[in-house]
């Protein structure tokens, strides 16, 4: 098996990897097209990079391209969960940064609530929203309006999903400076009583949209678990055995599913049908 990484962090101990920086693919792809096209998988690309390598180059990639599509900011990631189990979200509401639409958001939710930027992770991005203060300095830094309802909780489960497999489940209690419960803002862990409610509903969730590299965040409420966001890229502070956990993960998962790819045949008529 080989593999092509263009993120060498999170591929360090993989055997049969090459590594190529992503600025030097984008100013010279052609040097390394038939190195990628020869590769049973390509490793972690840029986002940027998805067009080309799927379309362009038919490669397999990992994550995989929902992990990176429905990953790629909250609003994308709440309109697909929001079709799927709606009753698993907390009360989002998502509007464009105006003054209509932000006066509208104003009005409908409960204060205190969570406000958010669509793209942003490790607890950056989030702010408790408390007075119209607030409010108006949050619509400032927002591109577009992104607002939650405030679960009544103290922590949060960060819940691992690396290839098929649950690696790593445990509480992440808020810091004592803030309401954020990442470790990075300085939350801290602990590993009893995590609830099996939320571990299913994780391995439901990720097998219905194929998600298959994510830290997910779940709120627990009243025994029901609730997606506050996923992260395709996330930290491996608190996962028993650190990155080699993730990368045996990783592994046991691209040699099992080395051989499931079938490349699209753009010249192969059956791969059309005509409506009439």
């Amino acid at each position: 098996m080989q593999l092509v990484s263009f993120n060498l962090f999170r591929t360090l101990g993989l055997p049969n990897t090459t590594f190529i920086k992503p600025e030097s693919f984008q100013r010279h792809p052609e040097k390394y097209q038939a190195q990628i096209e020869a590769a049973d998988w390509v490793l972690f690309p840029e986002y940027w990079q998805l067009n080309g390598l799927l379309y362009s180059l038919n490669s397999r990639i990992f994550p995989s391209e929902s992990t990176y599509r429905i990953g790629h900011n909250k609003i994308e990631m709440t309109r697909a969960i929001q079709l799927l189990t709606p009753s698993n979200l907390p009360r989002t509401l998502i509007a464009a940064n105006n003054d209509s639409d932000a006066g509208h958001l104003w009005q409908a939710m409960e204060l205190p609530f969570v406000a958010k930027l669509a793209k942003a992770s490790q607890g950056e991005g989030v702010w408790l929203i408390e007075d119209r203060q607030q409010w108006l300095e949050y619509r400032q830094r927002a591109d577009s309006l992104y607002v939650q309802e405030h679960l009544p909780i103290d922590r949060d489960l960060r819940i691992v999903m690396v290839g098929n497999e649950v690696i790593a489940a445990y509480w992440r209690h808020q810091s004592e400076r803030s309401f954020h419960t990442n470790v990075s803002r300085g939350g801290h862990v602990s590993y009893d009583d995590v609830p099996a409610a939320a571990i299913d509903y994780v391995q439901q969730l990720a097998r219905k949209l194929n998600i298959n590299h994510a830290g997910f965040d779940i709120a627990m409420v009243d025994g029901h678990p609730y997606l506050l966001e996923f992260n395709r890229l996330f930290g491996n502070q608190g996962i028993p055995g650190g990155g080699r956990a993730i990368t045996d993960a990783m592994l046991r998962y691209l040699q099992q599913h080395s051989s499931d790819h079938t490349p699209w045949d753009p010249e192969s008529s059956d791969n059309f049908t005509l409506a009439v």
